[in-house]
């Protein structure tokens, strides 16, 4: 007997067609013998919804109580998802995050798992019921305040829940059939990747790739979890993420690039003429730590020789620039720099494979293919295996199709199907 984690999104749950649906395939994995712990999200586009409703009350809700409002989503569909699997004759018992002991920290918005106590999920295992979890949110250890965990965060609870039971696979179920090499909905000719490595997919998710979210996968290269990625809407195999899925014994080759991903949700900020002396760019970069914002990419200009003034730009997600923009103009006149620009018209393009460490020309290659369809490189930022360019967002579209075709990774035929939702 195998134990079985499933994590089901939004577009797999949007209404009751899809819940009976979910329902009977989460039943027919109980009777091929396994134990089942399922993670749910809100239904199709609640907590959006949920977002605009409070935006509506409050244009800045209370962090606590836009929690306490966002968690109510997926207790509904982990209710209906109970009460579906209980008409199919199988007993399913329901809990919040907080009564399958996912403990986090206290930030709202974007708590981070700190423990999981999976006590009452085990009891309900052990009574022959399938348990089901609303995902996305926990408990804070200190304030005892429901949390949530940030979007797509029902990933992160699923694994977490995983590692924590010490189940045999975490299955992630979502309206594609895989971890594509693109997103199809850009390029429909893009292929299934049939395994992929952590740190491929960690990539790839940080760079925009919405099947799976980052601090999930972070999750399970940390306690060595598989995931395997499939849709809801149908049974096809789909792709695992593991440690090495090249290792000898595999029929996989590793491929020298592994997929391209977009991002259109960030936004660059150029700090203008900022004096060039020691712990100035420092000063800058702390001041956004402290407002709890993530740089992505950063590059500072040659210092001009008339002025002793350099510029530094630097991308961070666009829902924080508002919040940056503001801590930054409280330090100009310390730091003493000139203005600050901003552009949220810009898109991420990412290259990832790990066998580009040991390809020279890889960039060369993709520059010259962006050039190709007249997309100009506005920032570039390189890992072992990832290679990063900002460019204006109406390029974007067509520079992964253009990477995605310089590198060969077009099917030989239209292989990928969106079923519904937004590949989540």
């Amino acid at each position: 007997m195998a134990l079985v984690v499933q994590k089901y999104g939004g577009s797999s749950v949007a209404d009751a067609t899809c819940i009976k649906r979910v329902a009977q395939r989460i039943v027919a994995t109980k009777k091929a013998g396994n134990d089942v712990v399922v993670a749910v999200s809100a239904m199709g586009d609640t907590t959006d919804d949920l977002l605009n409703l409070a935006e509506q009350v409050s244009p800045l809700p209370p962090a606590r109580e836009l929690d306490m409002l966002l968690t109510s989503g997926e207790r509904i569909s982990m209710a209906l998802l109970a009460m579906a699997i209980a008409n199919l004759g199988q007993e399913a018992h329901s809990f919040t995050g907080s009564q399958a002991g996912v403990i986090t920290n206290a930030t709202h918005g974007k708590a981070r798992i700190i423990d999981v106590t999976p006590g009452r999920i085990r009891e309900a295992l052990d009574q022959g019921r399938i348990a089901i979890v609303a995902g996305f949110q926990g408990i804070s250890q200190g304030t005892k305040d429901i949390t949530t965990l940030g979007r797509g965060g029902t990933d992160t609870t699923a694994v977490a829940l995983a590692a924590a039971l010490e189940a045999d696979v975490c299955e992630i179920y979502t309206d594609v059939d895989g971890v594509f090499t693109a997103d199809p909905r850009i390029v429909p000719t893009a292929r299934k990747i049939p395994g992929i490595s952590y740190e491929e997919m960690m990539e790839m998710a940080a760079c925009g790739a919405k099947v799976l979210h980052l601090r999930c996968v972070e999750y399970a290269r940390r306690f060595n979890m598989p995931i395997h990625v499939r849709s809801s809407f149908s049974t096809k195999e789909g792709t695992w993420v593991v440690s090495d899925p090249y290792s000898e014994g595999t029929e996989m080759e590793q491929p020298i690039v592994s997929g391209v991903a977009h991002d259109r949700s960030e936004a660059k900020i150029t700090v203008v003429g900022v004096p060039d002396k020691i712990g100035e760019a420092a000063a800058i970069v702390r001041t956004l730590a402290d407002a709890e914002i993530n740089i992505d990419m950063i590059v500072q200009n040659v210092s001009a020789a008339a002025t002793g003034r350099t510029d530094i730009s630097f991308t961070i997600p666009a829902t924080d620039s508002q919040t940056a923009l503001g801590a930054l103009k409280k330090i100009q006149d310390q730091v003493g720099f000139e203005s600050l620009r901003y552009d949220d018209q810009i898109g991420k393009i990412s290259l990832i494979g790990a066998g580009m460490r040991s390809h020279p020309g890889i960039t060369a290659k993709f520059f010259a293919a962006l050039a190709g369809v007249g997309v100009n490189i506005e920032m570039i930022s390189t890992s072992e295996i990832r290679i990063s360019v900002i460019v204006a967002e109406d390029g974007v579209d067509a520079a992964v199709a253009a990477a995605h075709k310089a590198f060969d990774l077009d099917a030989d035929e239209v292989e990928a199907v969106v079923y519904g939702g937004t590949g989540r």
